[in-house]
């Protein structure tokens, strides 16, 4: 009987033991973990000094991942052999493969890599440090990197230190300490010994830690950077809860300097100079294409073939001089299907010097047109249409009254005169001739120019007479009338922004639209700036310290220890309406310079951070144990 009741006591035990077993999470309706792991052990320990290993491993109180670690994690003294670094469990190791440097302190700087693995609650900015020497170098210096020319805050960038002050080591040697920028562009150099520094910021494509690529971006300090530390106070505030505030107190910490450096990313004004893949895309027209504008143009030489006389061809420039169309006007010319000629231009050699350089193209017709194409048969007495000279004029009913009026052809055209035009303004119901201006466009020569000085409310017509203007190919254009309005005056609001706090330097201003794009731009004179007839909307300001006066923004040089022309923004948005006068007073330097780009128009904006939903009604109907792993001790 014992034992049976034995049997029956046991029975009735087990299911109730195995329910408890597999039920271990937290009661229903308990909180969260939103605490980040937390270090329990490590091998080496935590600044051990004299440590020659090359593996580390760190231990944590429950089970984590590292998010993107080849991107995430840093290294320094930089590592030329990329490193092993894994998580396991709740186990980091870190592997390094270059062979440790005596007396060094080396910092492995997580960022915010390493998270919880449920929660995917971060630790934040964590590093750990070792040193191979006596000593464990303990200073930092810290601050923010930004695009010189649009003030945007510049992520995943390597900043780096040189303790030899040559200027030829940033390009020569790889950094002696390093850091990476976070997503806001700020960045933070640990455990540096005591000296003197030379600070860079490098774009590293080749990740060798040196600027040996022109095309990399970079920063650098003006000065020498002496990284120190004192004791000072900040306020810490004590919540009561999330909304009450219980106490502030003085609170004492040890502050490192310096900790406000502004570096200006930007990218040298670099391009290999060559002759791209040309074409022939119709018989009388072949194009040549360069990768960067050229000074001067070069011209073409027959090969194989004399031209009728030394005019055969007519030039056409496009896209900044970086495109070149040669429209043939010799017929013995461009009738040949394969034509030959030679270019002498000036090419990058391998040590990116300008050499002259002398190609010769075959340039193929492969689909001549069919000149007795037709589309259709035509009736007995039907005509057959005429191919007239495209004309395309840019005038709209309602134009802006500092737009300009331009007259287009789709070939060249011979014997273009002023008088082939009728410009008429409308006065009442009448129309009477005005005098207007008229020449060639110097950005593409097949446009031409009509000027007048437009005023508000008026009312234009252009014409021309049918077979007036003819093209080298024989093609003449069609009669053209066309009406167009210049806007009143009261569709304009007026913006004058009165400056100050000025560089000594000539400065210009630029009108951006929402998506950080300059729409208007105009000269800094006696200290402010006028833009005059602007379509209603919402403008953003940017002014460029303009040194030498051109009119652009300029990029740094390194090799010139120049730095890039400094931008600087309006802080606010600017609301332009009808009919309104707006003077804004703009003290340039009121504003740190990272926090002058409005938010609206900042394209890195600063990621937001939400608290995540909880489901405290099944919270603790989630099946396992959450992932967490609480540990006793460390096995290697």
């Amino acid at each position: 009987m014992g034992k049976r009741y034995v049997r029956v006591f046991a029975g009735l035990l087990l299911p109730v033991l195995i329910y408890s077993c597999a039920s271990i999470g937290n009661p229903n309706g308990g909180p969260y973990d939103e605490k980040p792991p937390r270090l329990s052990g490590s091998n080496p320990l935590p600044d051990q000094l004299n440590y020659k290993g090359k593996k580390v491993v760190l231990l944590f109180d429950e089970l984590v991942q590292l998010e993107k670690p080849s991107e995430n994690v840093i290294i320094t003294p930089p590592q030329l052999q990329m490193p092993v670094i894994q998580a396991v469990g709740s186990r980091v190791t870190v592997e390094l493969r270059d062979t440790l440097k005596e007396n060094t302190t080396y910092t492995i700087d997580f960022t915010n890599s390493i998270v919880d693995n449920n929660e995917k609650n971060v630790l934040e900015n964590f590093s750990f440090a070792f040193s191979t020497g006596d000593v464990i170098d303990s200073l930092e210096v810290s601050g923010l990197l930004l695009d010189a020319g649009n003030l945007e805050p510049m992520a995943g960038i390597t900043v780096g230190l040189h303790a030899n002050p040559d200027d030829t080591a940033f390009v020569k040697e790889p950094f002696a300490r390093t850091s990476r920028t976070n997503e806001r562009g700020r960045f933070t150099i640990r455990n540096i010994p005591t000296g003197t520094y030379r600070l860079y910021a490098l774009n590293d494509v080749n990740r060798d830690y040196r600027f040996d690529q022109p095309g990399e971006d970079i920063a650098f300090a003006d000065s020498l950077i002496t990284p120190a530390f004192e004791l000072a106070m900040r306020q810490d505030t004590v919540w009561a809860d999330s909304v009450t505030v219980d106490s502030v107190k003085a609170v004492s910490y040890t502050r490192f300097t310096p900790d406000d450096i502004r570096l200006f990313l930007f990218k040298e004004k670099f391009a290999r100079q060559y002759m791209l893949r040309p074409e022939r895309t119709e018989p009388h027209l072949f194009t040549v294409r360069y990768n960067a504008p050229l000074d001067t143009v070069p011209l073409p030489v027959s090969v194989g073939f004399e031209p009728a006389d030394s005019s055969w061809y007519f030039i056409q420039t496009a896209e900044e001089n970086t495109t070149v169309h040669f429209w043939l006007t010799d017929s013995t010319v461009w009738q040949r299907d394969t034509l030959s000629v030679s270019f002498t231009y000036p090419r990058s050699d391998s040590l990116n010097v300008l050499r002259p350089q002398t190609d010769t193209l075959q340039l193929t017709m492969r689909h001549r047109p069919n000149e007795n194409r037709s589309s259709r048969k035509r009736g007995k007495d039907e005509k057959e249409p005429v191919d007239f000279l495209e004309m395309n004029v840019n005038a709209s009913a309602s134009m802006h009254i500092y737009d300009t009026l331009f007259i287009a052809f789709s070939e060249p055209v011979t014997g273009l005169a002023k008088d082939l035009f009728r410009l008429d303004i409308k006065a009442d119901t009448l129309w009477e001739p005005v005098a207007f201006d008229f020449y060639p466009d110097t950005i593409n020569s097949l446009r031409y120019i009509i000027s007048r000085p437009w005023k508000y409310g008026e009312h234009y017509r252009l014409e021309a007479d049918s077979a007036s203007v003819f093209g080298i190919y024989g093609k003449w254009n069609d009669a053209y009338s066309g009406t167009f309005g210049i806007r009143k005056e009261d569709e304009y609001g007026h913006l004058y922004l009165e400056l100050s706090g000025l560089p000594d330097t000539l400065a210009f201003v630029e009108l951006l639209d929402a998506s950080d794009q300059p729409v208007r731009k105009a000269r800094v004179e006696d200290g402010g700036v006028l833009f005059m007839n602007l379509p209603p909307g919402k403008y953003y300001a940017r002014l460029i310290a303009d040194g030498n006066g051109n009119g652009i923004w300029d990029t740094g040089n390194y090799a010139a220890k120049q730095q890039p022309e400094k931008v600087f923004y309006y802080p606010k948005m600017i609301e332009v309406m009808t009919n309104w006068e707006l003077t804004e007073s703009w003290d340039i330097l009121s504003v740190p310079v990272e926090s002058q780009k409005p938010l609206e128009i900042t394209k890195n904006k600063p990621k937001e951070v939400t608290k995540k939903n909880r489901d405290y009604k099944n919270e603790g109907r989630r099946s396992g144990n959450s992932g967490s792993s609480r540990s006793g001790g460390l096995r290697f």
